[in-house]
């Protein structure tokens, strides 16, 4: 019944509501523009440090959402929020088109809990209700575009474990989609978390830049 419930809401979500549309962006304007983002995210938006995502391959829809989310404070974080304070409008899309056209480096995912993940990821949980992640981030955790459902595969596992366990405490509640996450996450255990973010970080399925 769980289960229902969360389909229902989901399909209630709207996806234009109060974000403006990506319209393009210019790329080359955003690769000068990078240059301030390199040192977590790296030059070709392959972060060098799990405590800072890949932006590479990222939907360009979506990184211009969350950079509108971290400017309006709608979406927290000591460091963006100030990086994107004084961003424009123009800016934001060129960074979302340049990052989006780069070419994310897979990772490795541990053996031990590829299994586990993999379930996770294609079947939920449905003794508690949750739903399967392919249902709004695809079979190959390659998001969905329209409905700005983020790319997840091939993202760093230490920076997956954080934003799963930020949804589950209830620190992260951006937009509605993050209501969904808030409840997904609070039925998974730090294992499963674990072992769901190790899988997501070496699916290779998908593995070319976002249109």
């Amino acid at each position: 019944m769980l289960m229902k419930h969360w389909i229902a809401f989901l399909a209630l979500i709207p996806l234009s509501a109060g974000v403006m549309a990506f319209e393009g962006g210019n790329p080359q304007a955003g690769q000068q523009k990078a240059a301030v983002c390199a040192g977590c995210h790296g030059s070709d938006g392959n972060s060098p440090s799990g405590q800072f995502p890949s932006l590479a391959g990222q939907h360009a829809s979506y990184l211009y959402e969350q950079l509108r989310f971290f400017k309006s404070g709608q979406r927290k974080n000591p460091i963006m929020q100030p990086q994107a304070a004084n961003l424009s409008d123009p800016d934001m899309q060129d960074l979302a088109a340049y990052f989006a056209g780069q070419t994310l480096r897979i990772g490795v995912a541990d053996k031990a809990l590829v299994e586990q993940g993999e379930q996770l990821f294609r079947g939920g949980l449905s003794a508690k209700g949750v739903p399967a992640c392919t249902g709004c981030h695809g079979p190959a955790g390659m998001g969905n575009p329209p409905a700005r459902y983020p790319r997840i595969s091939g993202q760093k596992a230490a920076y997956l474990v954080q934003q799963l366990q930020d949804y589950r405490a209830g620190k992260r509640s951006d937009y509605p989609r993050g209501k969904v996450m808030q409840g997904v996450a609070a039925e998974l255990t730090d294992k499963e978390i674990e072992a769901l973010a190790s899988f997501l970080s070496g699916l290779h399925l998908g593995n070319q830049p976002a249109n």
